[in-house]
């Protein structure tokens, strides 16, 4: 429809105007220009269900609300010196990690289950403290994701919401938001009961139950609250870096040149060393391009979170009235071809010349979003991200088992994932 009807669409979903944005222009002057016009969020059934009433930081309304908890987590659970101080975590899981590989000793692996533990465990042990075994955590979150994709007749036809009653998709919601709500009760509990010391043990739900405690600046955190920022952070933290991890590799094995030319830039930087540690990363620029590109090709929510304009607008010409939900349609933007050379085609090489990157201010690649309610949480994606990657093609030959055309096929939901899992050999290189 994009290419079809150019960079803004005026269409009605129900009784909801909603403008797609498909250009780059149109993305900066939503999310730059006109970005408090544009800060709010669209009261979604499914995501007030799984979020207790929209009180995360992803869903909530644009307001002080909203302010306080974005500054939480921005000062103190996301920041540059919080995210550095659980570099040994990553560190230790990447280990366990590599350990299992190894010791598979050539034979047929699972790589997505190893990746979608790995970053379960990582986010477990920085959010909760620790590691949760044996708690169906990929299907909860992956049932959760499909239902925030899914969409919800009740939020667009107010009249016809019955129909989510009779398709489910009420149900699932009511179930999915049960799950979770049931454990992060019993994770705040073991929180409150535990005696501990030692600012640097503190994980998120530690921080979250001080601001709750102190009542600082006036501003109480309710319970709700609490387990609310949690989700956000459990379900941004491991579903979107996994996503982006294993379409990385996947690319990769489609194209062994491109492996090869990233395998010899790790070997330069590890120079023998058992791993590559996160104080090298910023020494391998091509691995930085290949991040790039793949979150270019496979950009995790390709419409990005809804937002909703809160007064009448003029944008690029047109009238835009208040009350409009807005989908930034990221993925056809990431693939315009007057922005990029052969835009279907896998090519890290164009960033290595190139300065955009993918933290909000070059609207040519905006995987997370920009402006008030870009994504506060890239930095620590993308270190799990580079970590990972470098230290896979550092240590090991990956080689594809049993496929003669490698799937590539996608997912339904909120985060667009690889349908079918990654399945290879892993021989150590030393």
């Amino acid at each position: 429809m994009a290419q079809t009807y150019g960079p803004l669409m005026m269409i009605h979903l129900g009784t909801v105007p909603v403008l797609v944005a498909s250009s780059a222009d149109a993305a900066k002057e939503i999310m730059k220009t006109h970005d408090l016009v544009f800060a709010n969020r669209p009261q979604l059934n499914i995501p007030s269900k799984i979020f207790y009433g929209n009180k995360d930081i992803a869903f909530s309304q644009y307001g002080e609300y909203w302010r306080q908890i974005k500054s939480i987590a921005v000062l103190h659970l996301l920041s540059n010196k919080k995210i550095h101080s659980f570099q040994h975590v990553r560190s230790d899981e990447m280990g366990l990690m590599m350990d299992k590989i190894l010791r598979s000793n050539g034979s047929v692996l699972n790589l997505s289950e190893l990746i979608i533990a790995l970053t379960n465990n990582m986010v477990c042990r920085v959010a909760l403290g620790r590691t949760y075994e044996g708690r169906k955590f990929e299907n909860l979150l992956q049932r959760a994701m499909e239902l925030l994709g899914c969409f919800s007749v009740g939020s667009y036809i107010p009249s016809l919401k019955w129909v989510d009653q009779l398709s489910g998709l009420v149900r699932k919601a009511d179930d999915v938001a049960k799950e979770f709500d049931e454990f992060l009760e019993g994770v705040i509990e073991e929180h409150l009961d535990e005696k501990r010391v030692g600012v640097e043990d503190r994980d998120l739900v530690d921080i979250l139950l001080e601001f709750q405690r102190d009542n600082l600046k006036g501003f109480h955190l309710e319970r709700d609250m609490v387990k609310a920022i949690i989700m956000d952070l459990f379900a941004a933290g491991t579903h979107t870096t996994f996503t982006s991890l294993e379409w990385a590799i996947s690319e990769l094995l489609r194209h062994p040149q491109t492996m090869q030319e990233l395998r010899q830039e790790a070997l330069e930087i590890g120079q023998g060393k058992s791993s590559i540690p996160e104080d090298d990363l910023d020494k391998m620029p091509y691995l930085k391009a290949v991040i790039k590109e793949t979150l270019r090709l496979h950009i995790p929510i390709p419409l990005l979170i809804p937002r909703e304009s809160t007064q009448d607008v003029k944008l690029l010409g047109y009238d835009i009235p208040s009350g409009t939900q807005v989908l930034v349609n990221a993925y056809m933007i990431a693939r315009d071809p007057s922005n990029w050379e052969e835009p279907e085609e896998f090519k890290p090489e164009r960033f290595l010349n190139r300065p955009i990157d993918y933290k909000g201010f070059h609207f040519e690649l905006i995987p997370f979003g920009a402006g008030r309610r870009g994504c506060p949480g890239v930095q620590f994606a993308m270190i799990v991200n580079e970590l990972v990657l470098a230290n896979l093609v550092y240590k090991f030959d990956l080689e594809l088992v049993g496929e003669e055309v490698f799937d590539m096929s996608e997912t339904n939901g909120i985060t667009i994932h690889k349908k079918s899992p990654i399945i290879v050999s892993a021989t150590t290189r030393f």
